[in-house]
């Protein structure tokens, strides 16, 4: 006969239950008969791990159970709202651009034609703004981004503002547009804002519009070609930073300003190109907070070949306050190595004036070796042409 086993949960001091499953076999001599009572055995065997198993899997259980009915309620607010919004929202298959889904006022708007199977934009855009909404399409799907654009509904429909994004669901992708009614152009600028507008995308000098984070929203000309790139579309939506002096430093320290102070003279730094050159540039910024959205503009001007004609001056900085305008603009092993380099260099040109060129007697006026003093004059070019004392 099969032994039948018993689960039973002993009480411990741990706090734990000690589970263990038994089965008792009954033990007797052989001379003892069988109906008689005698002693039984009892085996036991240690089910902990089989307990730890079972309760991760309930825990799991309830875990699932528990995001299957955030994931319904989530889609629960997301039909609703779906549902109930006054917009026009449509949901295309990336790949093909047929309709997957509309809200109630997307058939408002198109009619019953979007409720045929495969409707595409095709079926309501007359052909110039098909051909807009397309280019607006393969832009998403190139860079994830795309501006809102005017579009006509086919046989003389009225102008409605698109505007698109991409999101991802499993394994495929899909378009999301919102179809609304095209506002009123804005007034139009004054000649003279115009005129500004012009010469600032035309300009010498590179101009960039930011967020108040540092994340490019307009350029001009200028600044693509420090940049060595292509087109606008290649910046939006970056951060300055990219090509910006020293990443993670020289951006930190020109938004910190600005918000402090509201704007920036002449700070200096360099620009690094999508190909690996480099220009040292001054930047000049102001910070625009008012608006219906604020921003911060950036005037970058390249000085490498100001930098370059310019003769390096052998003055020290005049005055602390001089020396602090440095922080953030050059390291500080920079700054403290250069300041000592032409300390030492002027001292060893004022001792060769004392001592008219004797190297001997400038050597120990200094407390240096002869030998270290030629060392210091070769590294700083003085004197090669002197011959020695």
């Amino acid at each position: 006969v099969a032994p039948r086993w018993r689960h039973v949960n002993h009480p411990s001091s741990s706090g734990a239950d000690l589970p263990l499953s038994y089965s008792v076999m009954p033990v007797r001599r052989h001379d003892q008969p069988a109906l008689r009572a005698g002693h039984s055995v009892a085996f036991g065997r240690d089910l902990r791990a089989q307990v730890a198993l079972q309760q991760r899997l309930v825990s799991a259980q309830l875990s699932m159970e528990r995001d299957y009915w955030r994931l319904r309620h989530v889609e629960t607010r997301y039909r609703l709202l779906f549902q109930v919004a006054t917009e026009a929202v449509l949901i295309l298959d990336a790949q093909t651009e047929k309709l997957e889904e509309a809200n109630p006022a997307a058939y408002a708007l198109l009619g019953d034609k979007a409720r045929r199977a495969g409707w595409s934009l095709a079926d309501s855009l007359e052909p110039a703004s098909l051909a807009s909404a397309r280019q607006l399409l393969a832009t998403l799907r190139a860079n994830g981004r795309g501006d809102p654009l005017t579009v006509r509904l086919a046989e003389g429909g009225e102008e409605l503002s698109l505007s698109a994004s991409l999101f991802r669901q499993e394994n495929s992708t899909h378009f999301l547009l919102r179809l609304t009614q095209a506002t009123s152009a804005p007034a139009a600028l004054s000649s003279g804002k115009q005129m500004l507008l012009n010469v600032m995308e035309s300009a010498p000098d590179a101009f960039v519009v930011t967020d108040l984070e540092g994340r490019v929203l307009a350029v001009n000309r200028a600044f693509l070609e420090i940049a060595q790139l292509a087109s606008e579309e290649l910046v939006r939506g970056e951060s300055l930073e990219k090509w910006l002096g020293r990443t993670g430093v020289d951006l930190n320290v020109l938004i910190s300003n600005l918000r402090q102070r509201g704007a920036v003279r002449l700070f200096a730094t360099s620009m690094r190109g999508e190909y690996g050159s480099t220009a040292e540039v001054e930047i000049s910024a102001v910070a625009v907070t008012t608006g219906e959205q604020p921003c911060l503009g950036f005037s970058i001007r390249d000085v490498g070949r100001r930098l370059a004609s310019e003769p390096r001056g052998k003055e020290l900085p005049r005055s602390a306050g001089q020396m602090t305008e440095l922080v953030g603009r050059v390291p500080l092993k920079d700054i403290v190595r250069e300041t000592t380099d032409l300390i030492e260099q002027l001292c060893i040109e004022a001792a060769l004036e004392l001592t008219g060129d004797n190297r001997a007697s400038a050597a120990e006026m200094l407390g240096l070796s002869r030998q270290s003093l030629y060392v210091k004059l070769r590294r700083f070019g003085i004197g090669d042409s002197v011959a020695e004392a």
